[in-house]
């Protein structure tokens, strides 16, 4: 991992990225209900506020390997995310 500012980065376009795509799912679906994929979206967003809140702590005593696991947990729930945009039908 590089820095903070590159973290933050990655941060925002892998969440952004499934966002957007749950937007397509639903422009290219608009005869199917949007809970499940509205609920995507939300889980989205609290998964960046949560993500972006770990990355500013200040108070780790070992910057790497706090940037390592959050970088390992943005992996985890957008791999989650995708897998749940998949499941939508």
């Amino acid at each position: 991992m590089a820095n903070k500012r590159d973290l933050k980065k990655d941060i925002n376009y892998v969440l952004g990225d499934i966002i957007e795509a749950v937007y397509v799912w639903e422009y290219n679906n608009t005869d199917k209900d949007t809970k499940k994929s509205e609920a995507i979206i939300d889980e989205a967003i609290e998964t960046f506020d949560s993500l972006i809140a770990k990355v500013n702590d200040r108070a780790v005593e070992d910057k790497k390997a706090h940037f390592k696991a959050v970088n390992q947990e943005l992996e985890d729930k957008g791999r989650a995310l995708i897998e749940k945009i998949n499941k939508l039908g």
